[in-house]
């Protein structure tokens, strides 16, 4: 049984949380320099280069991506063979994602009691918090901060088996329709179908986590992946709502197995501040 001590948890979480504020991955800014050149529309092109030029000064300032740094969504892949020390492991996670938005200048949006009060925690906490017991002795933690724009715009839907497929594409295209400018595009739109009403919601979010222009090594993901990027593209909404032919810079489908009955869809809308890190311990 391998240990790793709680600080070491702590200051793991502080880092890679100030680092996905700040730094949007390659892929996801190669993805924006691709859109640059494919978009037709010259509005489009300007808010694209306003984009890469956002992101390039708060890479190099070390300052917050967007003003919204979102709820801590924080996926922990836990190998079986390790014991935390000195203190307990979602503790240490909460402490890491407390230092992480008071140290490094980040707004701290989340409130007490969502129905009445609705008072400011003032440190960002609590995470929200995905469990994944694996093999091994190590711990994978990813951080993906989610802000709310894209958020209130994702949707589920408890099809019946008989929509099939048209039911679900009609589905996503239409809660990408529905979002709009509102979720900040171009987009990377995750897709989770199958499994029930919580996983479907959980598989579109982790769909998120893979780099962009990564295709499934499902062969049906990967077909629905490209014809519903390509659906998607065609709705005109272009780059943060002005018009244009690239509303999505793409799309990531998970599969799971589902009841006869059932046929749930969730579909997680990603704005353009695409922002996640990881670490391993």
């Amino acid at each position: 049984m391998r240990e790793v001590r709680y600080e070491d948890i702590v200051q793991a979480v502080r880092s890679i949380a100030i680092k996905a504020n700040y730094e949007l991955p390659e892929d996801v800014v190669h993805a924006f320099e691709r859109a640059l050149k494919e978009e037709e529309s010259e509005v489009g092109r300007e808010v694209l280069s306003q984009i890469l030029l956002n992101a390039k000064l708060a890479r190099e300032e070390q300052m917050a991506y967007c003003q919204d740094t979102g709820v801590a969504v924080v996926f922990v892949d836990l190998g079986q063979d390790v014991h935390v020390v000195g203190g307990s492991l979602e503790d240490a996670i909460n402490e890491g994602i407390r230092r992480a938005y008071t140290e490094g200048y980040l707004r701290a949006s989340m409130v007490y009691d969502p129905v009445f009060e609705r008072k400011n925690t003032k440190d960002n906490t609590p995470a929200i918090i995905h469990y994944r017991v694996v093999p091994g002795d190590r711990i994978r933690i990813t951080f993906a901060p989610k802000g709310a724009g894209s958020e209130n715009m994702s949707r589920l839907a408890m099809l019946k088996p008989a929509d099939s497929w048209e039911g679900v594409k009609k589905f996503v295209l239409e809660t990408v329709k529905l979002a709009g400018p509102n979720a900040c595009p171009p987009l990377t739109v995750g897709v989770g179908i199958g499994g029930n009403f919580e996983y479907c919601a959980l598989l579109a979010k982790r769909a998120l986590l893979r780099p962009i222009g990564e295709r499934s090594s499902d062969p049906v993901a990967r077909r629905i992946e490209e014809e519903l990027l390509e659906e998607i593209n065609k709705l005109g909404l272009g780059p943060m709502g002005f018009g244009g032919t690239v509303t999505a810079v793409d799309v990531k489908v998970e599969l799971y197995p589902c009841h006869i009955a059932s046929l749930p869809v969730a579909v997680n809308i990603q704005c353009h501040a695409s922002r996640h890190a990881e670490i391993e311990l």
